[in-house]
């Protein structure tokens, strides 16, 4: 709504509560009389009491102007209720709005229009009321003053402040615009942060840095330059301040000599300064400060809070709230060229990570070539880094030394976060269809042959057929933990990245469901598969295994492995049906509120890629292979 439209309905507003604004002008008219005593009564004191050898009339002329105090005061609280009665409808109106428009639209910025705005609107509007009544009453009371006093001290006053609020007048509307375009900017960098924050982990395992220090970058600029804009027009406004209340306060002190010798008595030109300091001066300042900033913070809200479609220029959340499972913006993933021949899947070279400069590195010179279609299992005691190593290759940890390559692509990096897809163990399903689930990694829609295939393929058939097919509704909170895991390794088994991370994202799922699940993944065309085994069988699956030993690592096949490498053999060895353990999420992906990040292709920064964290449950066959340490370790 634009700014003419605002200023209308204001008008119209006002001119249908006549009634009050003239109770208001009435009470106004007692502090009008305060202000009238403040430099008469002092003047009259001085001329006609104290100087003139009469103490009495001196100290009768000062209790006239304790009681105008008095009296002044009674007028300034019947002021607040005359204010109340006038802003209190404005607030009505406006909540009556809000909600209606959040009823009619589903509007979710409802409830910050209902609980903030609307209350930004009514303060800064009873401030506004205040300030600018306060200046016109308080100038008349001191100008109708000075020319009782003396006619040449009005003419000494009146000039400079006539300046001085014509100068204001006239740089109010820039002014406005200015603070209007600061708090925009400054908005939108609020809430541009507020979005990047919680995604700092999303934008690594993206790659994205470059692209959101960029785009913070330009919002950043942005409020600079109104803030800029606005600080030279704020001189103006201090100009005018200056002009119109300080400067009389010169010219009377200049003026004395030529002012009294033409008549006018000490005890005005006392009375004259008081005028001046204690009435036109403060309430100048309070206007310039409370219209210059209030007024067009109000302007910018009630823009948005009358708006008629409810856009308005006002930002959106981007993100679900805290206990939903919203369905997140689709990625901008497309089928991926083919990488070049010769060209390795996944490539470490001389690979170090430590948590903190001073920790020992948990991972630590690995080299690792894994070329198109391989399946590797990545193995080791609890803690020993293997979730931190996918971790890495996703791109949510830089390593302090070493590089990191996805089909050719560095990582982090936008090309490199588009050939992998990370699955924790943890799955997260959002409220919607199964098709949406399932094609979220997707940006066009899914064929439903491809996604029934795809089911077929991981094992979700089932599931999907209990539920009511594709077009079944999702409730999340239903799903067990198993089924969560199926329905994501169903949606990364249909994405376009070629390199699959299962980080124990089968953990809950029986053995003969996990294997069928690790061999789709294993025979997808142009797929390479990586997984952090808990199972004995997942590594006797895979065509490569990696030990991790914190600096010592091993890597072959099964049969190798066993006969070279004794950690292997006793993580093999220590295979019994009492050995099974659930399965922890890796601690550098986690944090206090027990969300981490799941890192799909095509990775913006947004909310679509968190996983909530629930009670590991407790459905996992024997064949753990953990080496039976303490539970909570990072894997």
């Amino acid at each position: 709504m634009s700014d003419g439209r605002v200023y209308g309905r204001g008008l119209r507003f006002l001119r249908a509560r006549w009634r009050i604004l003239l109770r208001l002008g009435g009470w106004s008219v007692l502090e009008t009389g305060q202000t009238f005593l403040l430099g008469y009564a002092p003047a009259r004191a001085l001329d006609e009491g104290f100087l003139a050898g009469r103490p009495g009339v001196g100290l009768g002329w000062l209790g006239v102007a304790g009681l105008a105090v008095v009296v002044g005061a009674f007028g300034t609280a019947r002021v607040y209720t005359a204010v109340a009665a006038l802003v209190e409808p404005l607030r009505d109106r406006l909540v009556t709005g809000v909600v209606a428009r959040g009823v009619r639209d589903g509007d979710g910025g409802a409830l910050s229009g209902l609980t903030q705005q609307v209350e930004i609107a009514r303060d800064t509007f009873a401030g506004l009321v205040m300030v600018s009544r306060s200046f016109v009453f308080t100038a008349v009371g001191a100008l109708a003053g000075l020319f009782s006093l003396a006619p040449p001290l009005l003419l000494v006053v009146a000039p400079p402040l006539v300046a001085g609020v014509a100068l204001f007048t006239a740089t109010l509307r820039p002014l406005a615009r200015r603070q209007q375009a600061f708090l925009v900017a400054d908005e939108n960098l609020a809430g541009h942060l507020g979005d990047v924050g919680p995604g700092l982990r999303d934008i690594t395992a993206a790659g994205a840095e470059d692209r959101i220090a960029a785009d913070t970058g330009e919002r950043v600029d942005a409020e600079l330059r109104a803030a800029r804009s606005l600080a030279r027009w704020g001189v103006l406004r201090v100009a005018s301040l200056a002009v119109g209340g300080q400067l009389p306060i010169v010219l009377l002190l200049a003026a004395a000599p030529w002012l009294l010798d033409h008549g006018v008595t000490t005890g005005a030109l006392v009375g004259a300064l008081a005028y001046v300091t204690q009435s036109l001066l403060p309430a100048l300042r309070n206007l310039v400060h409370g219209l210059g900033v209030s007024g067009s913070r109000l302007a910018v809200v009630l823009r948005r809070l009358t708006a008629d479609d409810g856009a308005a220029g006002r930002p959106r959340s981007s993100r679900a709230g805290s206990g939903t499972h919203r369905a997140p913006a689709k990625p901008d993933a497309a089928p991926l060229p083919e990488p070049s021949v010769g060209t390795p899947a996944l490539l470490l070279s001389s690979v170090t990570f430590a948590y903190g400069p001073a920790a020992a590195p948990v991972i630590e010179d690995l080299d690792l070539t894994l070329p198109p279609g391989s399946h590797l299992a990545v193995v080791g005691p609890s803690g020993i880094g293997k979730s931190t190593l996918t971790a890495l290759v996703a791109g949510l940890l830089e390593p302090a030394r070493g590089t990191i390559r996805v089909a050719g692509h560095a990582v982090p990096g936008p090309a490199a976060a588009a050939r992998r897809v990370l699955i924790p163990q943890e799955a997260y399903v959002f409220t919607g269809t199964l098709a949406e689930n399932l094609g979220h990694l997707r940006p066009d829609r899914v064929p439903e042959a491809e996604l029934l295939a795809a089911a077929e393929a991981v094992g979700l058939a089932p599931l999907l057929e209990a539920l009511g097919g594709p077009a079944a509704r999702v409730d999340p909170a239903a799903l067990s933990a198993g089924e969560r895991q199926l329905i994501a390794l169903t949606r990364a088994y249909l994405s376009y990245a070629p390199l699959a991370l299962l980080d124990e994202a089968t953990c809950h799922l029986d053995p003969e469901t996990e294997e069928r699940a690790e061999r789709a993944f294993a025979e997808r065309p142009g797929g390479t598969l990586v997984v952090v085994a808990h199972r004995i069988s997942s590594a006797r699956r895979a065509d490569r295994v990696l030990v991790m030993d914190g600096p010592h690592t091993a890597y072959g096949s099964h049969d190798e492995l066993l006969r070279r490498s004794a950690l292997y053999r006793d993580l093999v060895g220590g295979w019994t049906p009492g050995s099974a353990r659930r399965s922890q999420p890796a601690l550098p992906l986690g944090d206090t509120d027990r969300v981490d990040t799941v890192a799909g292709p095509g990775l913006a920064g947004d909310g679509r890629h968190v996983v909530a964290h629930g009670p590991v449950g407790q459905v996992q066959a024997p064949g753990d292979l953990r080496d039976g340490g303490p539970l909570g370790g990072q894997g």
